[in-house]
């Protein structure tokens, strides 16, 4: 995973729209009372929340300590572990995550683990990056390393609904419903919050002189497409929302 090493306040400056537009994969999931829940990549815990409000019994298992604590601030059961390497058995009614698992590059790993995390006829309710999902953002990135020699290598793993439904339904779910969703998304702190949060991978592969000169310049080349005459930043989002039974 590549996830361990956000922080929460940088995070929540950047990029609280996360967790604010979770409200339709929270709908799909629609914990109940006395549920047992397990909530993967729970982050700084505002969804874990919700779900503990609405009753259930809920879990949170993120790979970043700094969001683990503040989790735990909130009164939660959050610990960290690894969305590839889940050591729960039969544990949970029900396995949620909201855009957490496009940074687990292992997703069959993923869905394994969710499948033994599940109880029989166990319900996993999910949405994260989809197929071409910041596809204008990622073309900019890999052209900017490429002008420095650097042939990158993605961070992300954005499906097809066809080929997540295939994973799932080899690891013996049924798939109830899944779909790609467009989602274009305002920008609170423009394309240059959201580098700074979600593009540090990419940056990372090239020498620290140049990161800034090349975080400027990837900028440069999406203001055109993704950035409005008032200076408004959307990015050009695109999840996939899925809810699968375990057979």
């Amino acid at each position: 995973m590549t996830s361990n090493t956000w922080a929460t306040e940088s995070y929540l400056a950047n990029a609280a729209f996360v967790p604010a537009l979770g409200a339709a994969v929270f709908d799909l999931l629609d914990p109940r009372p006395g549920e047992r829940i397990l909530d993967l990549g729970c982050g700084e815990g505002s969804l874990t929340e919700k779900i503990a409000e609405a009753g259930a019994i809920v879990v949170g298992v993120d790979a970043s300590a700094d969001f683990v604590a503040a989790a735990r601030a909130r009164g939660l059961d959050a610990r960290l572990g690894d969305g590839e390497a889940l050591a729960f058995h039969r544990e949970f009614d029900a396995v949620f995550s909201n855009a957490a698992m496009h940074w687990m590059l292992r997703p069959d790993q993923v869905i394994e683990g969710v499948r033994r995390a599940l109880k029989p006829g166990g319900r996993f309710v999910a949405e994260f990056g989809g197929h071409a999902c910041v596809a204008a953002v990622q073309t900019a990135l890999r052209a900017v390393l490429a002008r420095r020699g650097v042939q990158a290598v993605s961070p992300w793993y954005f499906p097809t609904e066809v080929e997540y439904r295939a994973r799932l339904e080899a690891h013996g779910y049924t798939v109830d419903r899944i779909a790609l969703i467009p989602r274009p998304t305002p920008l609170p702190t423009g394309m240059g919050g959201w580098l700074a949060t979600f593009g540090s991978p990419m940056f990372r592969q090239l020498p620290e002189a140049q990161r800034k000169d090349a975080a400027r310049e990837v900028e440069d080349l999406l203001r055109p497409v993704l950035c409005d005459t008032a200076g408004r930043w959307t990015a050009d989002y695109i999840r996939i929302r899925f809810h699968a039974t375990l057979t």
